[in-house]
């Protein structure tokens, strides 16, 4: 993040009100390293090995899988992740401009719950990540005792991170990617060495449904960003490039998710077990060298608090648009608090994790997607949004509407969120229209989703576009340049 007034102190003090143009010197490139460190994740090991245990694929089955998902999840992350360059403001508070500033608090609110289930997950796998260093290391194994107070300190050190703001986050993030790189390389070094190749490429292919469902499985992280990409653009100066804002989003997932997916379905031939392994961490401490697996779960560590920090400090502002009068870093502890108590139930009472978490994953895409067929379709029309419209919340705000609602948008949200799910299958809930066609067939609810509130949201009447103050008719000049 470049040096402004609000983003180079130590605590960033702005809330969701838009980002004056003085402030907005950021470099699109800077949006690289903050998509590497949130894929920094050992999960992305245990999907991979997911692809061939579970669901029956081949090498260059999960190469496609993982060469499409970043593609597919992260191009729209950096397409949703325009509009933070053209409002100057979190995406949940864009989002008033889109369903009304009392119609925003049904999406927010299904938003913000869903991100306690993210950061929870994060949460646990970086605890698992430390009770599995401190066995390698000193012996000692695993205890009540010692799972919440794991929890507890990752927790409280998310939370300062997130807490401080953009700039502490983003600093992290850089520094974070070249050991992230380093050690990566030599995980991939190790494997190389010592595979059974021959048996690796001798997997037999899997069924196409569930090649797509895998896309499915590995882009729904990338989906739970969406939401969120207009809070690390928000820097950004009109001008900037919207085409560089996408393909740093792509590249900066893709360069992680790649590797990570192929390595884990790598690991899965000799290791099946890895897929429904009791924790996602410990394995590594089994199949690495000790030189090897100490210092890269030290960087899984950090990975897991940087992408918990992210979403965060994104809940921070996502609690202040529900109404919450409190500073962001505040805001931020609650999500932090929950996230300790879930976390706590998941290590000492759930008995599958990677159950857990998948079923998780397939009913958060679709939490996500009916809000970003809708944000997205409204990009179509709307270049700039009005500063002081999306800060007032009382009826005189250009954004209030029909009693505070935009019908097309919530109708449309509303409409699309429930016919994913009625296509979607997981552990935890199944669909009427799961079986017997494509859409539930390929796991493709929450792109049904997505199709179905966008194409509503376009058809249905919708209020005028608000000019905002002081700049009526002004053409949004977007570049091409990095």
């Amino acid at each position: 993040m470049s040096k402004t007034a609000e983003s180079e102190g130590a605590l960033e003090t702005r809330g969701i009100e838009p980002v004056p143009e003085s402030e907005r010197t950021a470099r699109t490139r800077e949006l690289f390293p903050t998509w590497v460190a949130a894929n920094i994740s050992v999960l992305l090991l245990t999907m991979g090995a997911s692809l061939v245990v579970s669901y029956q694929l081949n090498f260059w089955q999960a190469l496609v899988v993982a060469i499409a998902a970043p593609i597919v999840s992260y191009g729209l992350v950096g397409l949703i992740g325009i509009a933070g360059k053209r409002g100057g403001a979190p995406g949940m508070a864009l989002s008033r401009a889109v369903f009304g500033q009392r119609g925003n608090l049904l999406p927010g609110s299904l938003i913000w719950v869903a991100r306690w289930g993210w950061e929870t997950i994060n949460a646990v796998t970086g605890a698992y990540a430390v009770l599995t260093v401190l066995d390698i290391l000193f012996g000692v194994k695993s205890n009540n005792v010692l799972v919440i107070v794991t929890l507890l300190l990752f927790v409280v050190t998310t939370f300062v991170i997130s807490g401080l703001g953009i700039n502490a986050v983003q600093k992290c993030n850089k520094y974070a990617t070249y050991l992230f790189g380093l050690f990566s390389v030599l995980v991939l070094v190790y494997l190389i060495a010592n595979t059974d190749w021959t048996r690796v490429f001798d997997q037999p292919a899997g069924k196409m449904s569930l090649m797509v469902t895998g896309i499915g499985l590995i882009a729904a992280g990338g989906v739970s960003w969406i939401p969120s990409s207009p809070d690390f653009t928000r820097y950004l100066p009109r001008t900037a490039s919207s085409v560089a804002i996408v393909r740093n989003s792509v590249g900066g997932a893709g360069i992680v998710v790649l590797p990570m997916v192929l390595m884990g379905a790598v690991m899965a031939v000799s290791t099946p077990d890895l897929a429904s392994a009791a924790d996602p961490v410990s394995f590594l401490g089994e199949i690495l060298p000790l030189w090897i697996a100490v210092p890269y779960l030290l960087i899984a560590l950090v990975g897991m608090l940087l992408i918990n920090s992210m979403s965060m400090y994104s809940a921070g502002f996502t609690a202040q648009t529900l109404g919450f009068k409190v500073p962001r870093h505040w805001a931020v502890s609650i999500n932090a608090l929950i996230s300790l108590i879930f976390g706590g139930i998941l290590m000492l009472v759930a008995t599958s994790f990677m159950g857990s978490f998948i079923a998780f994953l397939s009913l958060l895409a679709v939490a996500f997607s009916a809000w970003v067929g809708v944000f997205g379709a409204d990009m179509l029309r709307r270049k700039e949004y009005d500063a002081e419209a999306l800060v007032d919340t009382t009826r005189t705000s250009a954004y209030w509407y029909t009693g505070g609602f935009s019908p097309a948008a919530v109708a449309s949200w509303a409409i699309g969120l429930v016919s994913g799910l009625m296509f979607t299958t997981s552990d935890w809930f199944t669909g009427p229209l799961a079986a017997n066609n494509p859409i539930g067939e390929y796991g493709l609810g929450w792109v049904a989703t997505i199709v179905i509130s966008g194409l509503l949201y376009m058809v249905l009447p919708k209020p005028a576009v608000a000019v905002p103050s002081g700049g009526a008719g002004e053409e949004e000049r977007e570049t091409l340049a990095v």
